[in-house]
């Protein structure tokens, strides 16, 4: 076990995505956040929609997930934002030690 987190969230502008990213970086919550539009069908209120988003993927050490989810719910537009935690099981250890430096 690497000690490492991948969180993933969606927001609805680049703006916001953006902003999210920064504010997550800026507070050490996540190392790194990359930002890729995406298109998403889903349905909210008994209505299939279909909207372009913008998908944030932070890498941060499973130590700040809790403090991580709890600034994205805060921060975030959505009324039920997606936040998915995904444990990092390996990779490539100097740059699993640089997310863990950067988020501590």
């Amino acid at each position: 076990m690497s000690g490492a987190s991948v969180v993933t969230t969606t927001v609805d502008s680049p703006e916001a995505a953006e902003s999210l990213a920064k504010g997550i970086v800026e507070a050490r919550l996540g190392a790194c956040v990359q930002i890729v539009p995406i298109r998403s069908v889903y349905r909210w209120e008994g209505e299939v929609r279909v909207d372009a988003e913008w998908q944030c993927v932070v890498k941060t050490s499973a130590i700040r997930v809790d403090e991580l989810v709890a600034h994205i719910k805060a921060q975030h537009s959505y009324d039920v934002p997606e936040v998915v935690v995904t444990p990092v099981t390996g990779g490539n250890d100097d740059y699993l030690a640089w997310v863990s430096e950067e988020t501590s």
